[in-house]
């Protein structure tokens, strides 16, 4: 069976980004593993997904067969970002900190993805998500917030919502706290990559 990865970038800094390197890593060693796997890759820097807003709760939250063109256009995009994640068997995120915190343009992404009874439902028992067999494999980059620290807000955020929707199985290779020591930094983050199994 073929593997279906689903690449998401958000570093404004193209190139010269740390993160987008790291996940070009990722990737590889995803695909030399299974050389017949397709990656579709949505860039949030260049393309960003919309904030949510009171247009996109009203499109949402009508009936399709309800909405007006604009609603069916605006509820349409979400359910692009949800086809193209439900189609993936492994999400990889490249997750830059800026100011402790992750992109705001992943986390629009985020909020495009979560809907009530779309990737997650409400039950007697809690809530449930509706994103099966998906694992995730997440790119930490920074200059001065180390992974999991107090002041690392970003990592447990997206931990809990991609759990929230489903996918529990998250993996983080990260190149962090770069200031206190770059180069050491970026060999562990390379070891993590070698060691990533497809």
């Amino acid at each position: 069976m073929t593997q279906s990865i689903l690449r998401i970038d958000s570093s404004i800094k193209g190139g010269a980004s740390v993160s987008r390197q790291l996940t070009d890593k990722v990737i590889e060693r995803l695909v030399s593993q299974s050389p017949n796997a397709s990656v579709v890759v949505r860039d949030l820097a260049a393309l960003p997904a919309p904030m949510i807003n009171g247009d996109w709760l009203g499109a949402v939250f009508t009936d399709a067969a309800d909405r007006s063109p604009e609603q069916a256009a605006i509820a349409g995009l979400s359910d692009t970002l949800i086809d193209e994640l439900r189609a993936a068997d492994t999400l990889v995120i490249g997750l830059p900190i800026y100011n402790f915190n992750m992109p705001a343009q992943l986390k629009a992404w985020l909020d495009q993805l979560a809907r009530n009874g779309v990737t997650f439902k409400y039950t007697e028992q809690g809530p449930v998500g509706l994103i099966e067999n998906t694992r995730a494999i997440v790119v930490m980059t920074s200059d001065g917030t180390k992974l999991g620290s107090e002041i690392d807000f970003a990592t447990p955020y997206l931990k809990h919502l991609l759990g929230f929707i489903g996918i529990t199985d998250v993996q983080f290779v990260a190149a962090d706290a770069m200031v206190f020591g770059r180069d050491a930094s970026l060999t562990a983050a390379h070891l993590a990559v070698e060691q990533l199994a497809a």
